[in-house]
Order: C-alpha cells, then structure tokens, then sequence
C-alpha cells in the first residue's frame, strides 16, 4: 500500500510544452492506485488531446465550463467535493494570473475558486516569464491563499534557452502531494537522520564496508519532511537519488561521519542514527595496491568512535535521540541494553536474518523499544516503516512536553 492509494485527485492540465509530463504523472497516479479526474484548459487541449488523458486516468475528461450533460451542469462545484485534493501541473503564467486574480472564466479555474481542499501548483514557463514581478507577485498570493507552490527546476527550456522555470520530475511533485496527505506533526522540529554504510579503505583498490542500502535512512528522511521537519540527512555512500527537500551531506568514513553529525548534532531537536557504520577501520591505509603475492598478511583492525554513543553522552536537554540495532538474534534483550547504555529515547532493532527483512530490500519488520515497553511493527515497506517509527516519536515528544 503507498500513501496516494484510494486518493481521489482532480488534475488540472493548462496551456504548457510541459503537458506531456502531466501525462507520465497521472499514469504513476494511477499506478500507485490513485483515482485521477482530469480537467483540460483549451489551450492544453492543443498540446495533448483529452482521449490521452481519458486512456491514461480511466475516466471522462472534463473541459467545458457550460457542458450541457445533465451529471456535469454543475462540474465547477462538484467535482472539487468530489476529490482530495486539486493538482495543477504545469500551471501556465497565464493559469496562475487567472487564479491570483479570483477569475472563474474556464472550468478549471471555477472549480479551484469553489474549492475547500488543498490545491498543489506546480509552475512551468520561460525563466523570463518566471522572474517578472507580476509572475512572483501571483504566486506570494497564490501562496497567501493557502495554496501549495512547487517551486520549478532549472535546466534546458522548450524554448531553447536555460534557466529555472521547467516542471519539476514526478518524484518532486509525489513528495509535495504526500506532504498534503501528512500530519504535520514534526513542523518546526530540525531533524537530523545518518543512513548507508560507511567505507573505510585498505588500499587505493579495497574498504571495509557492509551490506547496508541507506534505504531505510532514506526513507526516515523522506517521511520526516512531508511531515513538516526541516531534515538534514548525513549519507554514507549509496546510489539512491537525494530525497527532494532534504540537505543532503555526503560522507564516506565512520571518521567523516561522526564529525558531520558532531556539527550538526546541537541544532537538531531530534537526531535519528539509523546508518551502519563500520566498528572497525584498518590500522594503517596502504598507499600502493596490496600485491596478491602479500595473500597471507594480516589486517590489523581498530575501532571506530561509536558514533551514538557519543550522541548519547552529550545530547543536550529536551533532545529526542532514537538508534538502530541490526541484530540476529535476542532483539528485545540486545535493544534494550543498548537502549540503556548509549542514553536513548528510541531504539529500533532490525533483523538482518529475514529474507525480507534487513539489507538491501524494500521491506522491512522492526522492533520498537523505549523505556516503557517494547512494539513489534508488522512487515512493511521502507516508507510505513518510517511512518510508524514518526508517529512513536512525535507520541514520545508529547510525553516529554
């Protein structure tokens, strides 16, 4: 299950180049199982036509204000009780003059000023048309009506030059659309979160490491910040993509990473340590590629700072601090002597013998440990996972107010 199934979301196309991305959007909408309405502007008709839309959504485009059809005569009051939330993308210069000014001359734009649901504006247009003050002027009032803004990427234009002004990709757009679904219940809080493996070299050719994904990580991060939290994510090396609003700082060593965290730790209300980060580091890097004729040498190991214990030690008061602990067997008894000797709130213990549990899978089935007592979650994706793992820690924010 993913956070957009059973969402029922009016789609509003407008007049851009763009709209063949709008297309790609609503057929991931409707693969995530969402329920997607389509309403065309005529200029967005000469872009891609409505039996695109209807073949992609699965369901009647609608595009005229005054369509005669009995079940549509009051299209631009119902369907906005009908749906969730209104998504417009891309929304033309022209569309948001239209909607800053409380116009009702098309369908789409009577059906937002109807509206009482959330409505999402996703910008595409020239970098030109973007930075006129009439342009930034509408979307501080689109903004002052409560309306969400996308703000566009930058890069290559339709029209051939380069700037800010593109429709940004669809997992931008999925991120603000789940914020609009997502208590808000971390706004205000600074969050900072380390994911991934750390690697620590042997050679120019070899490291230490181990089988961790950062996904997990990734996912807290992911989670966090459509729930309101200013999120800074300290990353090991791994190959996912940034999680869009989110400070992404990237590392490689234990060493790297514990002083990234020292940095950052004071600021952050709450700090989640959910990286594997290598216990151990060789004693000495080899400068020059180790030679296979050198097979029966020995590598001598020493520790690495243990970086949540540390955390733990100086945490400062009212700071919320959750661990991880990748176990294999004795979660409750190995959770909770961690959970006491590194001075945490939280700690999430992880099987790494369950074939869907663990590394480098999309699912996975955690134990939650705090002072009081101790929670087996059901096995999940990465993403619910996170979910449940907040709403224990904005229940232990609570407590603690």
């Amino acid at each position: 299950m993913t956070g957009l199934q059973g969402k029922r979301i009016l789609f509003g196309v407008t007049g851009s180049i763009a709209a063949y991305k709008a297309a790609e959007w609503i057929r991931a909408l409707v693969k995530e199982e969402a329920m997607v309405s389509v309403v065309l502007t005529e200029a967005a008709e000469r872009f891609v036509s409505a039996l695109t839309f209807a073949a992609l959504s699965g369901n009647p485009v609608y595009r005229d204000l005054f369509d005669e059809a009995p079940d549509r005569v009051m299209a631009h009051i119902n369907l906005s009780r009908e749906h969730d939330v209104i998504v417009v993308a891309p929304a033309t210069a022209q569309t948001m003059a239209r909607l800053a000014g409380g116009m009702a001359d098309n369908l789409l734009a009577s059906v937002i000023l109807a509206a009482r649901i959330p409505v999402l504006v996703c910008p595409a247009m020239n970098s030109a048309m973007l930075a006129h003050p009439a342009t930034q002027e509408n979307i501080t009032r689109l903004r002052g009506f409560g309306y969400s803004l996308v703000e566009p990427a930058s890069g290559a234009l339709a029209c051939g030059e380069s700037g800010a002004g593109r429709l940004v990709d669809w997992e931008v757009g999925r991120e603000a659309l789940l914020g609009l679904f997502a208590p808000q219940d971390l706004q205000d809080r600074r969050v900072l979160i380390t994911a991934g493996p750390t690697r620590e070299p042997i050679d120019p050719a070899r490291y230490i490491s181990n089988r961790s994904s950062g996904r997990m990580g990734y996912a807290l991060a992911r989670t966090a910040r459509r729930r309101g939290a200013a999120v800074t994510l300290v990353s090991g090396p791994v190959s996912l993509p940034a999680p869009p609003g989110v400070e992404v700082l990237r590392v490689t060593t234990a060493a790297e990473m514990a002083a990234v965290v020292a940095d950052h730790a004071d600021a952050a209300h709450i700090i989640v340590k959910s990286a594997a980060v290598a216990d151990f580091r060789p004693a000495a890097y080899q400068e020059q590629k180790i030679k296979k004729c050198q097979a029966e040498m020995q590598l001598e190991l020493v520790k690495n700072t243990d970086i949540l214990l540390e955390l733990g030690r100086n945490r400062r008061p009212g700071q919320l601090l959750v661990g991880f602990a990748a176990e294999s067997g004795n979660h409750e008894t190995e959770g909770r002597r961690k959970l006491t000797e590194k001075n945490l709130d939280l700690i999430v213990v992880n099987d790494i013998l369950g074939t869907q549990t663990g590394f480098d899978v999309e699912t996975n089935q955690v134990t939650l440990i705090d002072r009081a007592g101790s929670l087996v979650l059901p096995l999940l994706s990465k993403e619910a996972t996170a979910d449940r793992i907040w709403d224990k820690v904005v229940t232990l924010l609570g407590a603690a107010a």
